[in-house]
């Protein structure tokens, strides 16, 4: 059973950037089988995918966080990070890690076969 851990610095200030991680247990990021996805709910926006690694490090991201966002790895530590620079209130979310498995190809979050439990993010002054 696969098993996902975020974790996360919990209060940033405006403009900072915000670094999060992902542990992942009882699966490899390079299976190929599994795209590695970032996701963020908030009151305001509900759900909102963030982007995905896949197993042979490429990413892929929504067309209006690419620009804020970098989603990497480390093999060695099994864990997948998420970064978003110049954060602003908006960014308030909790931020979710989750594995689908079309490995890259497109996959509505329902078929998202695991989740981490979210760690929340505020963004404040």
């Amino acid at each position: 059973q696969m098993q996902l851990q975020e974790s996360g610095p919990g209060l940033v200030k405006p403009a900072q950037t915000l670094s999060l991680t992902c542990t992942v247990s009882g699966g490899s990021l390079t299976d190929n089988y599994y795209a590695w996805n970032w996701i963020r709910q908030s009151p305001e926006k509900g759900l909102e995918w963030i982007g995905f690694i896949v197993y042979d490090g490429s990413t892929y991201y929504s067309p209006s966080l690419k620009s804020r966002a970098t989603i990497s790895r480390d093999d060695a530590k099994n864990t997948v990070y998420l970064q978003m620079n110049s954060l602003k209130r908006e960014d308030t979310a909790v931020y979710y890690c989750a594995a689908d498995p079309r490995g890259g190809s497109y996959c509505p979050m329902i078929d998202y076969e695991y989740w981490g439990q979210g760690t929340q993010v505020t963004v404040s002054s």
